[in-house]
């Protein structure tokens, strides 16, 4: 199953000031370019948006322009139907506007994956959803369920790409039986080792409703839905490893 890395884009280590920024401010730093972009709907500020990610992304990460715009190649088939609808219904300005803005999210989104790794950001999900605890709210499941989530898509994005290459190495690509069939099963086969692995971790089973169990140390790998325990109880159980 060949590999593809991360949903959220892959963590590369690198040096630079954002590696060492840290993630809430990174986080707000995003949430800022995404509420700015929304907000002001101009050319001009989307212009300036995009050259300050660009900035931050060329200095902060040490990346180079063709590296930052291969990091746009995934989406470029939307973003190109995007702006030839809104050329054609706005105008030139108005799809620089629109298009320009979701690029400058994008980047930014980027920058904080690019720079964190990702069992950090489940950290950072466990602390801000905390104060839910009042409430009965268990953050350390939640931060488990994105885990297993993160790991999940890009292993059914592969095994979509494997299958695909396999029908067509057989001549047999235009059925799409032959593509669908092997594709359900494997998704139901990764969800059933999951949700065993889970289980023999006791995760996911009914409580008294206390909200401590401990799932810290909890690994779950892409490629087979295993979860690898490295020390269950062996912390406090705001950690949870991917």
């Amino acid at each position: 199953m060949r590999g593809f890395g991360s949903t959220m884009g892959l963590y590369e280590p690198g040096h630079g000031f954002l590696y060492r920024t840290p993630l809430p401010v990174k986080a707000a730093g995003s949430l800022a370019c995404a509420g700015v972009v929304l907000a002001w709907r101009s050319p001009s500020v989307t212009g300036v948006a995009l050259l300050l990610t660009l900035a931050v992304l060329m200095v902060g990460a040490h990346r180079s322009p063709a590296r930052i715009l291969r990091m746009l190649l995934p989406a470029a088939p939307v973003l190109v139907i995007l702006a030839l609808y809104q050329v054609w219904l706005q105008g030139w300005a108005a799809a620089f506007g629109v298009v320009g803005g979701i690029i400058a999210c994008l980047l930014a989104a980027r920058a904080l994956t690019l720079t964190t790794p990702v069992q950090d950001i489940l950290d950072g999900v466990v602390r801000l959803a905390g104060p839910f605890r009042v409430l009965g709210a268990q953050p350390e499941r939640f931060a488990l369920a994105l885990s297993v989530m993160l790991r999940s898509i890009p292993y059914l994005a592969g095994l979509f790409v494997d299958v695909r290459d396999a029908a067509k190495a057989r001549g047999l690509d235009r059925d799409p039986r032959v593509a669908v069939t092997p594709l359900v099963i494997g998704a139901v086969a990764y969800a059933h080792r999951t949700g065993e692995a889970l289980a023999a971790r006791g995760l996911g089973d009914h409580d008294d409703g206390s909200g401590d169990d401990d799932i810290d140390g909890v690994d779950i790998d892409g490629g087979d839905g295993d979860i690898d325990g490295g020390g269950a109880g062996s912390g406090d159980g705001s950690r949870v490893r991917t």
